[in-house]
């Protein structure tokens, strides 16, 4: 199984593409103007280059996945992988007031998994349903 977020991935596209939109005409239209300030070549393409380096990282927000098979699960949220085997897997859950879900671990840890948010309602319950159903297929919990 495989969980990736739903809203949240269409909303970081528009907010980056917006963003670099915004820097992109910004530096093209750079040199005009009657400020008193000189702009070059250089300034509008570093304005052009800060903007899509800022959505590049907006991007960075739509890396979030949950992959769950025999050998345990693999936590993706913005920076890196981590993997999970079943023995160490606790349960998941949803506190409330929480937009995402959380992998808990034994010894009373727990880890993030903003893949699945709230927000994306039925696909969040549905996943957690399914998430539970094969954590108990591969570790032969039934409760």
């Amino acid at each position: 199984m495989e969980v990736r977020p739903h809203r949240a991935i269409r909303t970081v596209r528009i907010v980056a593409v917006l963003i670099a939109a915004v820097f992109i005409i910004g530096g093209i239209f750079l040199n005009r103007g009657s400020t008193g300030v000189n702009f070059r070549i250089s300034d509008q393409i570093a304005m052009i280059g800060i903007g899509l380096l800022l959505a590049g990282g907006v991007l960075m927000l739509s890396r979030p996945r949950v992959r769950v098979g025999a050998r345990g699960v693999v936590v993706r949220n913005i920076l890196g992988d981590n993997e999970f085997q079943w023995k160490d897997i606790r349960g998941i859950s949803f506190p409330d007031k929480k937009s995402w879900a959380r992998l808990e671990l034994v010894h009373d840890e727990y880890v993030p998994m903003m893949a699945i948010r709230s927000n994306d309602k039925l696909r969040a319950a549905t996943a957690m349903d399914k998430f539970r159903e094969l954590g108990a297929k591969y570790t032969g919990n039934t409760d």
